[in-house]
């Protein structure tokens, strides 16, 4: 097979799944809950597995550094997937369904924010964390694709990639995180002074 014509393909279904308008107004709600939670010193939780886990830690790094701008107050953020002691303790002592939702029910507190991400949205784990945020009070944002499984009804801001390839679903996962932090850096009102 030729490697021309495959990556003008790819390029083209990635693309297909960006021109849809659900993204910008995806991004306009999410922006909304950001800002709401950074205002009121409110703390937002990332997580998700595989690539989603690493896609969850770039969001934390992005949005809590690279949206810094002169004295305007940070926002907070935390990758559940980050403490990898954590993980494999509950991983080990409970079970693997509870990475996430045992953090979130000893970290979390009414007003934050639970950012899950599964490209099939049927991730147990990330599942089970949102439960427990709806239960506590959170905000809950998910990112999901494959016609968004269960995550999509399991949350208040589902974004669903509307494509049926993993690498897709992914690739505009990390499009999400990018095009947020550049709002959030360049274009979102600043908060009141503390």
């Amino acid at each position: 097979m030729e490697i021309g014509p495959y990556v003008r393909r790819y390029v083209e279904e990635t693309h297909a799944a960006l021109a849809d308008p659900y993204l910008a107004r995806a991004i306009e709600q999410i922006v909304a809950v950001l800002l709401t939670a950074r205002a009121a010193d409110r703390t937002i939780y990332f997580f998700g597995n595989g690539g989603s886990a690493s896609t969850a830690s770039h969001f934390v790094v992005d949005i809590g550094k690279a949206t810094i701008r002169g004295d305007r107050r940070r926002f907070k953020c935390v990758a559940l997937v980050d403490n990898v002691e954590t993980v494999t303790a509950w991983a080990n002592d409970a079970e693997y369904a509870k990475v996430f939702s045992e953090q979130l029910a000893t970290l979390a507190a009414p007003g934050d924010v639970a950012f899950g991400i599964s490209g099939s949205g049927n991730s147990p784990n990330v599942l089970e964390a949102m439960a427990v945020a709806r239960k506590m009070g959170l905000r809950t944002v998910g990112l999901t694709g494959i016609g968004g499984g269960k995550l999509k009804d399991a949350v208040e801001i589902p974004v669903v990639v509307p494509s049926n390839s993993m690498q897709h679903v992914e690739d505009v996962h990390l499009l999400v995180c990018h095009l947020l932090t550049a709002y959030l850096r360049d274009e979102a009102p600043a908060p009141p002074p503390r």
